[in-house]
């Protein structure tokens, strides 16, 4: 039978690691760039666009558009927590006037018994 077997298995994080140091070296560059730029080169205002690498691959933009969906999804993740728990409140709130009713017919039916 195979109620007591074992099976092999093995979550490889290896690939969700390298992208996320792709990421973060792409951010680097971009921030190291920036305040490469920001700072007057030679000719003032030019010698950023004297010193500018080649434009970027698109390896570059993938991971940045990996970077806006991870963004997209922590938003979504938070907005989903917010409605559930939202929805929690008032399913507590609906309970409770449940039990408030309850109550308040039990107090009538005994008033009229009376």
């Amino acid at each position: 039978m195979g109620l007591f077997r074992k099976k092999d298995r093995v979550i490889d994080l290896s690939e969700r690691y390298r992208q996320n140091q792709h990421i973060s070296k792409v951010k680097e560059t971009m921030q190291a760039e920036k305040t490469k730029d920001s700072s007057p080169g030679i000719l003032g205002f030019l010698g950023s666009m004297a010193s500018a690498s080649p434009p970027k691959e698109e390896s570059s933009v993938d991971a940045l558009d990996e970077g806006t969906a991870e963004e997209k999804r922590k938003r979504l993740i938070r907005r989903l927590m917010d409605m559930t728990s939202r929805i929690e409140d008032m399913s507590n709130q609906i309970y409770h006037l449940q039990q408030r009713l309850e109550v308040v017919e039990k107090k009538l039916k005994l008033s009229k018994g009376e």
